[in-house]
Formats: C-alpha cells, sequence, structure tokens
C-alpha cells in the first residue's frame, strides 16, 4: 500500500502544473499531490466558518455580505494585556485578506490553521493594549458552528462577529 502511495505522489508531482495558482516548482507539485492523495488538506475546500482557537487566542469566522466574511480575534496576555478586533475578510487559495478598519493583514490558511504575519501594520497597535500584539497569531479550527463563531466576545462584551 504504501509503495502504491509514493508512487502516486511521483507521478502525480511529475504531471503538469495545478490551474489553480501553482507555481510549477517541485515543492509546488508535491503539495499539489499530497493534496490529491487525501494526505493534507485542501485549504481551497476547507470550511472557514466556525470558531478557532490556540491556548487564550480565539478566532471567529461567520459568512458576511457578498464575498466578505466577518472576522473576530482575540489575543490575551493576562494582566490587562491583549487584543481585540472586529472587521471583515476575504479569501484567495491560501490568503485570508483581514480587515480590522485601518488594520490590514494577510493571513496565511493551510487547510487546517490560520497564522498571521510575523509583523503587523503600526495600525493594528490600536487594537491592542500593554504589550500584545495580533503578530504571529495562530490558531486552528475548534467548531464550524456558526452560533459558537457568533458567540465570540470581546473585552468589553460586544460580538465581535456579530449577532
Amino acid at each position: 500500500m504504501r509503495r502504491i502511495l509514493a508512487l502516486t505522489l511521483m507521478v502525480t508531482a511529475c504531471g503538469p502544473a495545478d490551474p489553480a495558482g501553482n507555481d510549477g516548482s517541485a515543492g509546488a507539485a508535491l503539495e499539489a499531490a499530497a493534496v490529491t492523495a487525501g494526505l493534507v488538506p485542501d485549504p481551497t475546500r476547507a470550511v472557514l466558518t466556525g470558531l478557532w482557537s490556540r491556548d487564550s487566542d480565539r478566532m471567529c469566522i461567520v459568512a458576511g455580505s457578498g464575498r466578505d466574511l466577518r472576522v473576530g480575534a482575540i489575543v490575551d496576555y493576562g494582566e490587562g494585556a491583549g487584543c481585540a478586533a472586529s472587521g471583515t475578510a476575504q479569501r484567495s487559495t491560501d490568503t485570508l485578506a483581514i480587515t480590522f478598519g485601518a488594520c490590514r493583514i494577510d493571513a496565511t490558511f493551510d487547510g487546517e490553521r490560520i497564522v498571521f504575519p510575523a509583523e503587523v501594520p503600526a495600525a493594528c497597535e490600536s487594537l491592542c493594549t500593554g504589550r500584545a500584539s495580533l503578530a504571529a497569531l495562530d490558531v486552528a479550527q475548534v467548531s464550524e458552528s456558526v452560533s459558537e463563531a457568533r458567540a465570540l466576545r470581546g473585552t468589553t462584551g460586544q460580538a465581535l462577529c456579530g449577532s
């Protein structure tokens, strides 16, 4: 069975580039083969709506208007240091273009995790208190439930992904 899977991956990796945005490199071809074989989740087919979490960090995503998604994020460092943000996002293959007011972040999405960049624009600082930052926020989906996502509240009790 392992030989068949390995052969399938090798043959698929040698095939034509993926029309959905693969760059044609060997790494991209191998990634596409792994997605085809079911070894790696396909980010283009993964459900984004729901509640996302890691440790004390949380993120909610629900449907918005048109292509927009409504998103909210909480980062809790404790001792009065944290971030709370609410806004919109648009999905593009493996990227989420997130807008929290003047704060704009391109987060990566691999089908299982959403990861913010290690450095975020200065406009994002106003969403945080103390030494907290939205930089490198890394969450995994814990629920696809829209009602659980809508239940996520900010530090002042506001619903981050709408009511």
